[in-house]
């Protein structure tokens, strides 16, 4: 079988995958994950109140609520980002790629930093 560029698919061997880059909220995923469904129950919630004809000031009670529970998520993953992948790009051993790297990731911290406060 070949891929759409006629290459020939290979297998991921054991060493590729140990050198996957492991994401900063690796370690608390599965947490990630239950807020992330714990909001989502919120959302639909949220939509029953509307399809309810529920009080309006009741309904935006809640969607500050989700409001807030995202804003929690998104902070949580911006340190992770930090913690994890603007520190790992500091121990790049090559300055030249060090330096690059460090560059990088701060402005992709930044640039998600700015999209949370639009």
């Amino acid at each position: 079988m070949e891929t759409s560029d006629g290459r020939t698919p290979t297998a991921p061997n054991e060493e590729a995958i140990a050198e996957a880059p492991q994401h900063g909220y690796t370690a608390d995923k599965d947490a990630y994950l239950r807020r992330l469904r714990r909001i989502e129950g919120q959302v639909r919630g949220i939509a029953r109140m509307v399809e309810e004809d529920k009080y309006c000031i009741d309904i935006l009670t809640q969607v500050a609520a989700v409001t807030k529970a995202l804003h929690a998520v998104s902070l949580g993953l911006v340190e992770e980002h930090i913690g994890h992948c603007v520190v790992g790009a500091a121990s790049e051993p090559d300055p030249d790629l060090r330096a690059e790297a460090i560059d990088l990731k701060v402005k992709e911290a930044a640039g998600a930093i700015g999209r949370l406060l639009r």
